[in-house]
């Protein structure tokens, strides 16, 4: 695989003009607009809620907040397009006008609501389907001219728990992940990162076998998100729940960001802004 520090990774991202630099890596923070994603303290039901969650995790040091209407977690309830751009844009349209320097991404995988959400404010689309679950993703990304990630995931989350098989899964990943990059470049989207997928269609050895190896990610030369924030990978070896396992969250945020993670997924701000300035003040 490819050797460590050979390929230098993409610096910055162009955000409607904005250029931010990731030579130190950046904190985003998850603000869920949903009533059941797995992590319960990650919900928000109001928009003075969604408001005053935003401005922690803004004056905690993130620098993206990542807003989504549709759980994902193993085996979520299916919800229809309008009803996820109904819970999205007014809280996307509350945001932008409360936090105008604020970059907001949109959490979906669908090509309507991306569209929908960027013309509402936000700036960045992070498609955990990388275009699979919409064949009209792509060709929106391209048209809207906005930053996109694109997430490896096996199966969908209705169905990505249910045994989970691979020959090799870093293999996998990297080749699917190296497909959809090469049809992005195609279609002249600049601002790709890309995401493993920690948790999603993976057994807890499938995640840990990607982290160990999360350096030959580097071959891509493009940002690096990681989502590894309170999920099972970390409060099933444990012994824990999501809600004890802020700990074991810090340890993976700091072990990625040592093997070039650029971007961190999280629902504790704080505490990631933290992990990325002590493993800067190691390494810088």
């Amino acid at each position: 695989m490819a050797e460590k520090n050979f390929f230098e990774p993409k610096q910055s991202l162009n955000v409607n003009g904005r250029l931010i630099d990731l030579s130190t890596p950046k904190v985003m923070g998850i603000l869920n607009i949903t009533p059941d994603s797995f992590y319960s303290n990650s919900r928000t039901k109001t928009m003075d809620e969604a408001l005053t969650k935003a401005d922690q995790f803004l004056s905690e040091g993130a620098t993206f907040i990542d807003v989504g209407g549709y759980s994902s977690r193993p085996g979520a309830k299916d919800i229809s397009t309008s009803e996820e751009v109904a819970r999205l844009v007014p809280v996307i349209e509350g945001l932008a006008k409360t936090f105008p320097e604020a970059i907001i991404s949109i959490d979906t995988f669908r090509a309507k609501v991306a569209e929908e959400t960027i013309l509402a404010g936000a700036h960045i689309i992070n498609d955990i389907a990388a275009g699979d679950m919409d064949e009209l993703m792509f060709e929106t990304v391209a048209k809207l001219q906005v930053p996109y990630m694109i997430m490896h995931m096996k199966g969908k989350p209705q169905n990505m728990h249910q045994n989970p098989m691979y020959g090799n899964v870093l293999l996998e990943v990297i080749d699917y992940l190296a497909k959809k990059v090469e049809s992005l470049k195609a279609l002249h989207i600049h601002d790709v990162i890309i995401d493993p997928g920690f948790g999603f269609g993976k057994t807890t050895e499938h995640n840990y076998e990607l982290l160990k190896h999360l350096e030959d990610f580097k071959i891509f030369k493009l940002p690096l998100l990681v989502g590894f924030s309170r999920k099972g990978m970390i409060y099933k070896t444990l012994g824990t729940s999501a809600a004890n396992a802020l700990n074991g969250t810090s340890v993976l945020n700091t072990i990625a960001l040592q093997k070039g993670a650029g971007i961190l997924r999280v629902h504790d701000v704080k505490e990631a802004v933290e992990c990325v300035k002590l493993v800067e003040r190691l390494t810088g």
